[in-house]
């Protein structure tokens, strides 16, 4: 639920292992077969993971699984019959039965609910919304009661699931007993301030609460206020308790929600006898077994579940853990041998510390995105905190190295490379050919000395499924769960004297109908086709061979014998073939072949081709012995190659060096192949001497003496390699400067390899004689020589585009003309920009044009001009690039060039320019660009451009100028109507809420024209009360300001001179979100600080009839009796309800009952869902207080699942004189009906509109909120 580790990479990607090993020839990869475990998992559809949790659940509950099997498709219906017109087909029931076949005999690694969450009526956004996995399980059991309706499983749930609980009242006066029944489906403990299980049961069931004091209960029998007590039993359990830990809570001090981390413990076996009402029975008929555990991993707005389950028909293969299942002494050794040879992680390598994550993964490789947790288990740290700053995203750290990472299983796992960035292979060990999945390595399995399989532990067959991934845990894994982070969330048992028959063990088929199992049988055969056709398609490897008739020794390497061909042929041929099928082959092509044939691995590098080892066992498969595809092959004698000896191994890769020689232009004329003159890439400017280049290939193995002698210079000549330490200033020339420096190879080092030297393909090796330093273009200065040649970077390329920055229309490319200009780094950029001129010949253009130089970034963007006062070295321009001349002026040394916009950030291109000083101050620039667009006026400020490209902060100070303000060249303002905001000043907008009763006598005789105009704009809010909202304007206030001091200068609005509000008290204040009342500010003498108020939020009013000054606790809510015996209500009222002490339902009922004069048993309370036009029932016993603490275990109203706030709407019948229970209205159908036609029309076609709106709302600039909770619903059809 994380998302993918690597999302930010997914436009990059890097090579899977069929772009190394294989060729693809087209078609998707079939999915993988089960794992070790031979259970399947469910794949995540990007938020799913609560859903495959309880679904694995349900699906290793034996008697639920047998249950929905027995249902027959005469009952059911068919699938294919759904879209018929009156087929009453009972979807979710048939998608989930085709689900739990699929699990159980479909051999894929993991299987999709894709088809279940379509008969549950989600869209697509629906599998990535988080959602709860305990309101899940009560949403999903009622879907099915309400699928089953008229069959024979319309009570297998209730059978299964429903218990009962006796919650009684004993009057301590006359003994009088009052009891009251209600069902559950699971049992919802609380964590807080509870350390165990049965610590919250006891709390519950057998703990008394005591109605005494201020508390009193009337007793109907005496008929007046007693002392009385009231408890709670269980009467009759289910075969299945479920365990609902109420692990999230609410903190009314910070006021948002948290997540109960503390330790809570519950036992793998429970004995529920101290909780039942009757304890006569046997201890089996209260003993109760765990073999479920749904775990929550995060934090309370978001995480991810996983589960714990005990395959009790022994469904799958267990196999203990490696390490613990060895005995204590071998691991004692194998830990001691890893220590002396596994060299110490290095953490501050990114490189080693991935590969020994993977390296120490049984399997060899770990799945993608549990990659960054791995790597915190290993180092302490996250990846974005260690590395992220040098290397950047993960994603493409692993493909820059691709040589050592590889994706395999689809791209879902990384891997390291069976073979490392050398070409010398070696056949790889047992754990890599089980990695690779060798397939010539099938026969292998199963051989005479294979160990038998572990007998599996007592207590054991426990597994972790964790979406599409199963592995094997110990029961002893579960302690793990009591705390922290990732800890339990439900609890499943089962009755102990609940047997499984023999016949169910190890038989997945077992109950399964004949039909689901023919269905699933096709699919393994079409898997296994696809399985065969896949390997068969993608096993071809392209080989390049290299023939030895064609290639000679030359520079250390091999170099084809004709220039015009490489000397390779390429050869399709099955990588699960042995080297001696590949060697006959060869035999087979090359008729005239004569002799021993040797294959020998072979690398292409710039000097030439070198070989390593040779495949001298004919018995090894190709993919055993590391042949990839386009992996290249020399085919020798195994000897020499046209008389010379070949030198082979990595030890002696052939490195391409430059040799760089002094070069007089009028004495030596005739340079070879491979020469290239510094004189012909631009001339000299006085003729004299240059520098001539060559390519030389060495091998690798022989020492720098060696090379002197092979170029055939005299002992006391000097090898100089190009200096790259150091800085710039240390070099004697800047960028542009025409000088380079060279360093002298000490004696010593001329008995070093090239490969000790670190000397790599493209170094330049200067060679010098002693008489080289008469001249004056070679400098030695201790062992470093300079060497000035204006031929090292002698020009500038000068672009022209008459239309500025973009292309216009109509702009043709000869327009954009481009020339080179003879440069130095002394040279000043305007005699450049002459030269251009001139040549570009642009005197004839209009007397008086303008013309600047400007460079272009690697996005083809236009950058400020450059500073013509300045030299090439000093604007920091580099020669050999590409300057742009562009219409316009170029600034002065002490100017700034600014774009500028008005109103709003500017478009790509669209923006203004500007050139100002940069000692003047903001007022003066902000003078500047409004005379630049003709604007005049005090009402403007400036603001700068954030960090994305949005208006931000205003430039507060106009008298700084903008060199203090740090504004250098380039930098984008944006010219903003209205004053300067005072700083801590907020800009709010108001509305006043308009009392329908009250509309005409208040507004509709006003007087002032003003007033009408502000008053022009109304909204009409969808909701239970449809407020009427109409804008009065806008205020100014410090941030300092109290509430009370808002109420004070929003009555002074010209719109509301015409409402009569006594004091600030009689008015009350909204913060609204979305044109929706959302939030009461209360607390008269609070900051708009503290109450978190920010410029911007719109704020509405409301005129009271009597003072109001509500305390932080106090709710304030719409309530409404139902009409006895209809379908509506009267009208609402305002109730202020006081939370303060108590927030259960209870006392909610019993504020009720005192505001209607009722009894509190006799009403029955509801709290409406305006969006889904749903009514939430609220439970009348939910409360119970612990005698030995003194503590109340409250199920409040203000936390989960009711979330009571402020202008909630809660619906009342009166059971005495109304027997409707049902809440919903005919406004509430029909607006259910809306949200049906509704979520139909984004379903056929809603998408593209739903992308449109997007986009729009992308244009518009609006900020990206957090993402809103949505409810969990599943839509079911009418089966009655």
């Amino acid at each position: 639920m994380f998302g993918n580790l690597f999302e930010e990479d997914e436009e990059e990607g890097f090579s899977s292992p069929s772009s190394k090993g294989r060729v693809a020839k087209g078609g998707d990869e079939p999915p993988p077969a089960r794992g070790r475990s031979n259970l399947c998992g469910i794949k995540n559809q990007g938020g799913t993971c609560y859903l495959n949790s309880l679904l694995q659940t349900l699906l290793f509950t034996p008697e639920f699984r047998e249950e929905l099997f027995s249902l027959e498709p005469e009952e059911l219906g068919c699938l294919e019959d759904k879209e018929k017109p009156g087929a009453k087909v009972r979807v979710i029931p048939l998608e989930l039965q085709r689900l739990f076949a699929r699990l159980l005999l479909v051999d894929q690694q993991s299987a999709t609910t894709a088809d279940l969450t379509d008969s549950f009526g989600w869209n697509s956004s629906e599998g990535t919304n988080q959602h709860d996995v305990q309101e899940l399980n009560r949403i999903l059991f009622s879907a099915l009661e309400h699928s089953l309706v008229g069959t024979t499983g319309s009570t297998f749930i209730r059978r299964l699931y429903h218990g009962t609980i006796v919650n009684s009242i004993v009057c301590k006066e006359c003994g009088n007993v009052s009891q009251r029944q209600e069902d559950f489906l699971d049992l919802t403990v609380c964590v807080c301030g509870v350390s165990s299980l049965e610590e919250a049961l006891w709390n519950m069931f057998v703990e008394e609460e005591l109605f005494e004091g201020n508390n009193l209960y009337r007793c109907a029998q005496c008929d007046r206020l007693v002392t009385a007590a009231k408890s709670a039993k269980m009467k009759k359990l289910p075969p299945f308790m479920t365990m609902s830990l109420l692990r999230f809570s609410f903190d009314f001090a910070k006021c948002e929600r948290y997540k109960e981390t503390g330790r809570y413990s519950f036992p793998l076996t429970i004995n529920l006898r101290p909780f039942c009402e009757q304890t006569d029975g046997e201890d089996s008929d209260y003993s109760y077994d765990l073999f479920s555990v749904i775990i929550h991993k995060g934090g309370c707005y978001g995480g991810h579940y996983h589960v714990y389950i005990r395959d009790i028909d022994q469904l799958g293969q267990w196999e203990s853990p490696e390490e613990d299942c060895k005995p204590k002494t071998q691991r004692k050794v194998k830990q001691e041998v890893k220590e002396v040879c596994e060299p110490k992680l290095q953490e501050d390598d990114p490189l080693s510390v991935l590969t020994a994550i993977i390296a120490q993964e049984p399997s060899k490789s770990v799945l993608m995105d549990q990659l960054g947790q791995r790597l915190m288990d290993k180092i302490g740290s996250s990846w974005s905190k260690r590395f992220r700053k040098h290397y950047g995203p993960i994603g493409k750290f692993l493909q820059s190295h691709s040589d050592v990472f590889m994706l395999v299983s689809g791209g879902t796992r990384v891997a390291l490379k069976a073979n490392l960035p050398s070409p010398v292979t070696e056949p790889p060990g047992p754990a890599e050919q089980a990695t690779n999945s060798d397939p010539s390595a099938a026969s292998d399995k199963g051989g005479p000395d294979q160990k038998p399989e572990p007998e599996p532990e007592q207590g054991s067959h426990w597994f972790d499924l964790n979406d599409s991934t199963v592995t094997s845990i110990r029961e002893s894994d579960i302690e793990k769960q009591f705390q922290g982070k990732e800890s339990a969330y439900m609890l499943f048992y089962r009755k102990t004297q609940l047997h499984r028959p023999s016949e169910a063990l190890n038989n997945p088929q077992y109950k399964v109908p004949s039909h689901l199992v023919q269905v699933a049988q096709e699919e393994n055969i079409k898997l296994q086709q696809m399985r065969e056709k896949f390997e068969a398609t993608n096993n071809t490897v392209e080989l390049h061979l290299h023939l030895a008739p064609s290639y000679r020794l030359e520079n250390g390497a091999l170099q084809p014998a004709n220039k015009e061909h490489n000397g390779s042929t390429t050869l399709s041929f099955d990588r699960r073939k042995t080297v001696g099928d590949l060697r006959l082959a060869i035999y087979q092509k090359q008729e005239l072949w004569e002799g021993d044939m040797a294959l020998t691995v072979a690398k292409s590098f710039p000097a030439g081709l070198h070989l390593y080892n040779t495949l001298t066992d004919d018995s090894v498969s190709l993919y055993r012995a590391g042949i990839y595809t386009n992996s290249d092959l020399f085919v020798w004698n195994g000897r020499e190659v046209c008389g010379a000896t070949i030198l082979t191994g990595a030890e002696w890769e052939p490195v391409l060096l430059t040799v760089v020689r002094p070069f007089l232009g009028e004495v030596e004329q005739e340079m070879g192949d491979g020469v290239e003159c510094e004189e012909s890439r631009g001339g000299f400017e006085n003729g004299g001497l240059g520098l001539k280049r060559e390519a030389r290939g060495f091998s690798g193995g022989v020492t720098l003496g060696e090379v002197k002698e092979a170029l055939g210079e005299p002992k006391e000549s000097l090898l100089c390699q190009e200096h790259k330490g150091g800085k710039r200033g240390d070099q004697g020339a800047g960028e542009g400067g025409g000088a380079s420096g060279w360093r002298v190879f000490p004696p010593d080092d001329m008995q070093r390899t090239l490969k000790e030297l670190s000397l790599k393909d493209g170094d330049a090796l200067l060679v010098l004689e002693p008489q080289s330093f008469d001249s004056s273009v070679f400098t030695l200065n201790g062992d470093v020589v300079t060497v000035t040649t204006p031929s090292d970077c002698r020009w500038l390329q000068v672009e022209f585009r008459p239309h500025g920055g973009s292309r216009a229309e109509g702009e043709v490319e000869e327009e954009r003309r481009k020339i080179k200009v003879p440069a130095t780094g002394n040279m000043l950029l305007c005699e450049v920009k002459q030269r251009a001129i001139e040549e570009l010949q642009l005197q004839e253009q209009p007397p008086g044009a303008q013309y600047c130089l400007r460079q272009v970034d690697c996005t083809g963007k236009l950058l400020p001009p450059v500073c013509e006062e300045l030299s090439v070295r000093d604007a920091a321009v580099r020669l050999m690039t590409t300057l742009t001349l562009c219409p316009g002026n170029a600034p002065k040394a002490s100017q700034l060039f600014l774009h500028f916009s008005v109103g709003t950030a500017p478009s790509a291109g669209m923006e203004m320019d500007i050139i100002v000083e940069g000692t003047c101050t903001v007022k003066e620039c902000l003078k500047a660009m409004l005379d630049a667009v003709g604007l005049d006026g005090t009402c403007w400020h400036l603001r700068r451009l954030d960090w994305c490209e949005e208006v931000g902060e205003p430039l507060m100070d106009e008298d700084a100028c903008l060199s203090e303000l740090k504004i250098s060249s380039g930098e984008t303002l944006v010219v903003t109507e209205g004053q300067l905001p005072p700083k801590g000043f907020l800009k709010l907008s108001v509305w006043l809420y308009l009392d329908p009763k009250n509309i005409d006598t208040d507004f509709n005789h006003t007087d002032n024209g003003h007033a009408e105009e502000q008053m022009s704009e109304v909204v009409t809010l969808y909701g239970s009360n449809m407020e009427d909202l109409r804008s009065v304007g806008q205020v100014e206030i410090s941030d300092e300001a109290t509430l009370e001091d808002l109420k004070t200068q929003v009555m002074t609005l010209p719109a509301l001179q015409n409402v009569c509000v006594p004091t600030t008290a009689f008015m009350r204040m909204w913060q609204m979100e979305g044109q929706r009342l959302a939030r009461l500010l209360r607390g008269q003498q609070l900051t708009l600080r503290k109450l978190k108020l920010t410029s911007g939020t719109d704020l509405c009013v409301q005129q009271l009839l009597k003072e109001e000054d509500l305390g932080p606790k106090e709710v304030l809510l719409n309530v409404k009796m139902g009409v006895p015996g209809e379908r509506c209500y009267y009208p609402p009222e305002e109730l202020v309800w006081d939370a303060s002490r108590d927030s259960s339902p209870r006392s909610l009922r019993t504020c009720l009952a005192a505001h209607y004069g009722l009894s509190p048993d006799s009403l029955l309370l509801a709290k409406h869902q305006p969006d889904k036009h749903t009514w939430e029932e609220i439970s009348n016993w939910s409360q119970q207080v612990s005698k030995k603490k003194k503590k109340k275990r409250t199920e409040s109203l203000l936390g989960a699942p009711f979330h009571l706030k402020d202008g909630d709407t809660i619906g009342i019948k009166n059971l005495l004189i109304d027997n409707n229970r049902d809440f919903v209205t005919l406004e509430d159908e029909q607006g259910q009906q809306r949200l049906r036609e509704q979520a139909e029309q984004r379903r056929k076609g809603g998408e593209a509109a739903g992308s449109d709106a997007a986009g729009l709302q992308k244009k518009a600039g609006q900020t990206k909120s957090r993402k809103p909770e949505v409810a969990l619903s599943i839509s079911v059809g009418e089966f009655r």
